[in-house]
């Protein structure tokens, strides 16, 4: 086995045997797992020497490919990727300063979220009815950002509103989007801070992220200049570099749960009988697990050919577009037969199956709809042809 699969069998161990049997406690909640249950469950990651696994000892990270193997392993429950600290946003905020904090930035803001000791939001998404005539501000489409950065001394004064951030309800190191003149830019900035106030949590269709999906309004926010990430204007360029890795990321991390919630599936199928025979024996339900089975290796291999990409060193964005697409499409017919096939216990929260069913409906939307991705690729095919006619 080679380093990442040696890292993903030992997380998979962990994850079966130490956090499954969390997935019944109670603080788990509507607007995600609590933060102490969040940290218990660190504590127990963090004395098996397996907390934020992809992240070396000398700040290297694993390659990306290394990476899809632990991140599968950890989706093996919904709770495995807080568990190890490999979760949305912090796996990908972390992605992102490793690459572009400068040392400064780094010790302060990096290395609380790689020790686990605290939880990030990413402020870029705000609400639908912002704007002239309720346009809307930054959501699929980034450049109709409305939150505002001005100068101020040595300092930028941010204004706007967000909304569907996640986790901002405790966490302790936020990464805020908001346009200056020189064009969209990215603040460091420590929470919570009696600037940025949370208006309310949503109530989404999704529960496994700590803090839930949060509408903010930011008033008046004073960063320092030096708290700023990278230059003004390099706001797109950054988030570029965070959103190809973050959406290949979340397929990971839900692949692992399809890949769990499968096998309860087919236990079930396999236990339960009717007409007869074990439900796995007639063919109406014996076929959705073998397309299960195809989806699910569809899948691994689509991660892991847009992995083998970034290894190379590049940015990604139209191999990334194509595994969303293709991968979160798959998983949600993996976990919609999941339910099918358990009928009246697939609908109940008796076993995960459920859940993961509502979390890949969501996943479905975050990091770029379906449609959004298939719209940006159409135009990759017009560019081509248009470069191919001379």
């Amino acid at each position: 086995m080679n380093r990442g699969q040696q890292i993903a069998a030992r997380v998979e161990t962990f994850v079966r045997e130490r956090i499954v049997p969390y997935e019944r406690d109670p603080r788990s909640t509507a607007h995600g797992p609590t933060d102490e249950l969040v940290q218990e469950m660190r504590g127990l990651a963090r004395e098996a020497g397996l907390l934020t696994p992809h992240i070396l000892a000398d700040g290297g990270h694993l390659t990306h490919r290394e990476t899809a193997d632990v991140l599968r392993a950890s989706g093996l429950s919904p709770l495995g990727p807080l568990a190890v600290n490999v979760m949305a946003p912090d796996e990908g905020n972390m992605y992102l300063l490793g690459k572009a904090a400068s040392p400064e930035l780094k010790e302060r803001f990096l290395k609380p979220l790689v020790s686990g000791e605290a939880r990030s939001a990413f402020f870029m998404t705000e609400p639908a009815d912002d704007g002239p005539n309720g346009a809307g501000g930054a959501g699929s489409d980034p450049s109709m950002m409305l939150t505002t950065a001005k100068r101020d001394g040595n300092h930028w004064v941010v204004n706007g509103r967000k909304t569907f951030i996640t986790g901002a309800h405790g966490a302790k190191v936020g990464i805020v989007m908001a346009m200056a003149e020189e064009g969209a830019s990215m603040f460091l900035v420590d929470l919570p801070d009696p600037a940025i106030r949370i208006d309310r949590v949503l109530e989404t269709i999704d529960s496994s992220m700590p803090g839930g999906h949060s509408v903010v309004t930011i008033d008046n926010l004073r960063i320092p200049a030096d708290q700023m990430l990278g230059q003004p204007g390099d706001g797109f360029k950054l988030a570029q570099v965070r959103l190809a890795p973050a959406r290949l990321t979340h397929c990971m991390r839900w692949h692992g749960a399809c890949e769990r919630a499968h096998e309860i599936a087919a236990d079930y199928a396999n236990r339960r009988h009717a007409f007869g025979k074990p439900l796995v024996d007639h063919e109406g339900v014996g076929f959705m697990l073998a397309e299960n089975l195809i989806d699910l290796k569809q899948s691994e291999l689509m991660i892991d050919w847009c992995a083998d990409v970034l290894d190379t060193g590049a940015l990604g964005t139209v191999e990334s577009s194509m595994a969303k697409v293709a991968v979160s499409e798959a998983l949600m017919r993996i976990a919609d037969r999941c339910v099918q096939v358990m009928g009246g216990k697939g609908v109940s929260g008796d076993t995960i199956v459920e859940q993961v069913f509502r979390e890949i409906r969501a996943f479905r939307i975050y990091d770029g709809p379906t449609e959004v991705h298939k719209w940006s690729l159409a135009k990759k095919v017009k560019r081509d042809w248009k470069a191919a006619q001379g």
